[in-house]
């Protein structure tokens, strides 16, 4: 029996949850945010089945966006990072790219590039720091900037910023970054560009021109606790995890399980092993406790994550087997539940996956179980 780890992605729930999201912003275009591999999701399935459903692409890094273009993604590209060296710019026009310049070396790779003007013309962004202090220009500079670049700053500039705090639904932080930001720029007369998913949901004047849609299009709540009530929002699983049990074992009463033998049985127990652990991305840290579905009832971790296995106390299910799915988040098990158990968030769980957990697409069209 070949190994049956496999993350599912339903490419249909992707795209209701992207069209869920432009309904809270009909008048603004959608940047659809495919970096890390489309949050584990598959950067190339991804875009290949929501291309017709936003305006734009945008990854973190040149790698990600050569990679789409290498599979035949033809959409313009935001590269979010902006460029790490002078030689990337080259590629603006050839590989139909977009920078997001947030500091002065960055406008020396500009400058470093022959017909510059020409060339970069409706392919700039620029990010501004209003409060998250990571990237960007510092927002009293955006005068001085414009007036020193002009060549840059013209009608086809969008303006950017990010929110530290959007994922807090009523956060003042959030609300301070975006009126500090709506002053400096609102009246400019660029294009502006606030909102990420929660932004989007939550954050009515984080709504502008553009909107950056991430982790909300995979089926994961972008809040840290919920959405506000007047906003809520059912977002459809994209991501259904699953592996099978590859063992079964009575141990009794006082023995334990794993390495380091953390877990103790507290009376005679019935333990599944299932093929996932660390290695395939399943957090080393997860806790005993961390919730797992088996044959419609939620089991329990015990024991330490190792490298390909975890272990689960199924000691109260009925006509468990070798054999058995296992699902590790998905459709009958939100994948914040678990990240909750973890102390982690829904993000890094999708995005940690590796290589070794198939990928299998679903869509009413028909499945796609090529590899990525």
């Amino acid at each position: 029996m070949s190994r049956q780890t496999i993350a599912t992605i339903n490419l249909d729930a992707v795209t209701s949850n992207l069209i869920a999201l432009q309904g809270y912003a009909k008048q603004s275009k959608t940047v659809a945010v495919i970096k890390a591999n489309a949050y584990g999701n598959g950067a190339v399935k991804i875009a290949q089945h929501i291309q017709a459903h936003c305006d734009m692409f945008a990854v973190a890094i040149l790698q990600e966006a050569l990679e789409l273009r290498a599979s035949g993604i033809t959409l313009p590209i935001l590269v979010l990072q902006g460029p790490h060296e002078s030689p990337e710019v080259a590629h603006t026009l050839e590989q139909n790219l977009h920078w997001m310049i947030h500091n002065h070396t960055q406008l020396g790779f500009l400058d470093a590039l022959s017909s510059t003007e020409a060339s970069l013309d409706g392919r700039l962004w620029f990010k501004f720091d209003s409060g998250m202090h990571r990237l960007g220009f510092a927002l009293d500079s955006f005068a001085k900037l414009v007036d020193d670049y002009p060549q840059y700053f013209t009608p086809n500039t969008v303006i950017a910023t990010h929110l530290a705090c959007a994922d807090e639904a009523n956060s003042e932080h959030a609300q301070s970054q975006i009126d500090a930001f709506l002053k400096c720029a609102q009246t400019s007369g660029f294009a502006l560009s606030i909102a990420n998913s929660a932004g989007t949901i939550a954050h009515k004047d984080a709504r502008q021109d553009f909107n950056r849609i991430g982790i909300a299009m995979y089926g994961s709540s972008p809040f840290s606790v919920q959405a506000p009530a007047n906003q809520a929002l059912v977002l459809k699983p994209v991501m259904h995890l699953q592996a099978k049990i590859i063992a079964l074992r009575t141990i009794p009463k006082g023995d334990t399980v794993g390495y380091g033998a953390t877990w103790k049985a507290p009376r005679q127990s019935t333990i599944a092993t299932v093929a996932i652990g660390y290695a395939d991305g399943y957090p080393r840290h997860a806790p005993t406790g961390t919730p797992a579905m088996c044959n419609g009832h939620r089991i329990a971790l015990v024991g330490r994550v190792s490298m390909d296995m975890i272990t689960f106390d199924v000691t109260d299910l009925q006509n468990v087997e070798v054999g058995d799915n296992v699902e590790l988040w998905g459709d009958t098990l939100s994948i914040n539940d678990v990240a909750e158990h973890i102390g982690t968030i829904g993000y890094e769980l999708m995005t940690r996956l590796s290589s070794r957990v198939k990928r299998r697409y679903f869509c009413a069209a028909g499945n796609d179980n090529s590899p990525l």
